[in-house]
């Protein structure tokens, strides 16, 4: 963007940031507060917040496309690429075809000539598939592989897909157990502090429940943590984790899906993360 005056100023944006100018050209090192009131100056951190919003919603949006395992139609990837906050998000990402196998990393996006692509061979290609999927890392077979791939040609996926952490259900697990303890009794001082871990993390509470919907091959599964629903100055600590059907039902372990159990037990080891380390130590 160009410069706009502003009272005696002249103010635009840099890299996301509102910077001024005086009469003489000289770039200032903040913006003076008797020109912060003035509608050039509003107008443009209006258009920062803005633009910060749209780009996390852009980025979410991609990570539900993958966490959900959408289908995403080419139209719409096409549609959207020339937006940069929409190229960010989706740049660099392991994408798949109608056929479900690996196309490669995508780079680029063009009405007409359908998506680029680095395939696994290192070459550039283009393809047109109906749909574009973004697999969740956890039904990526050579995960580790693609990884080291992705470190040779430089990927920095900004949806973290590669480098997502991701778990897989173990095999000796009982399959018609109701739930998984492995990050239950983290203890946290106030209820209100791992309240707000869970919204910091992009969890939402409900019931008292830390809460992680997934939709996997079209069944709507919903990973669950106990978090307490009592006064938000009292002691809590995490409970088990769950996982429920569409109408609430509790699952069984045997019946999670990969997607769900990988993102159910993310959501779990977060939370527990931030319990009190001090109150273990003291106890130990």
């Amino acid at each position: 963007m160009g410069w706009v005056t502003a009272g005696d100023y002249e103010v635009a944006l840099d890299e996301g940031r509102v910077v001024c100018r005086n009469a003489t050209g000289r770039r200032l090192k903040s913006v003076p507060a008797k020109i912060a009131d003035d509608p050039a100056v509003v107008g443009l951190r209006q258009l920062v917040e803005w633009l910060e919003r749209h780009d996390r919603q852009c980025l979410d949006s991609v990570e539900r496309w993958m966490v959900r395992s959408l289908p995403v139609p080419l139209a719409v990837v096409e549609r959207v690429w020339p937006d940069p906050a929409w190229q960010t998000a989706l740049r660099d990402l392991v994408v798949s075809g109608e056929d479900g196998e690996v196309a490669g990393f995508l780079r680029d996006a063009e009405p007409g000539r359908g998506i680029g692509l680095v395939d696994l061979d290192g070459d550039t290609v283009r393809i047109s598939p109906t749909r574009v999927r973004i697999p969740h890392p956890v039904l990526l077979e050579d995960l580790e592989d693609l990884r080291e791939f992705a470190v040779e040609l430089g990927v920095e996926q900004r949806a973290g897909q590669l480098f997502r952490e991701v778990w897989h259900r173990p095999a000796g697990l009982d399959p018609d157990a109701g739930s998984v303890d492995d990050h239950a009794g983290g203890a946290f001082k106030e209820l209100r502090f791992l309240h707000g871990r869970t919204t910091q993390l992009g969890y939402r509470v409900r019931g008292g429940h830390a809460v992680c919907p997934v939709l996997e091959d079209g069944h709507p599964t919903e990973a669950r943590v106990w978090i307490g629903d009592y006064d938000s100055y009292e002691e809590t600590e995490t409970g088990p984790l769950t996982w429920t059907d569409r109408s609430g039902r509790t699952l069984r372990l045997g019946q999670v899906g990969p997607v769900a159990w990988s993102e159910g037990m993310r959501m779990a080891a977060a939370l527990y993360a931030g319990r009190d380390i001090e109150n273990e130590e003291r106890a130990a």
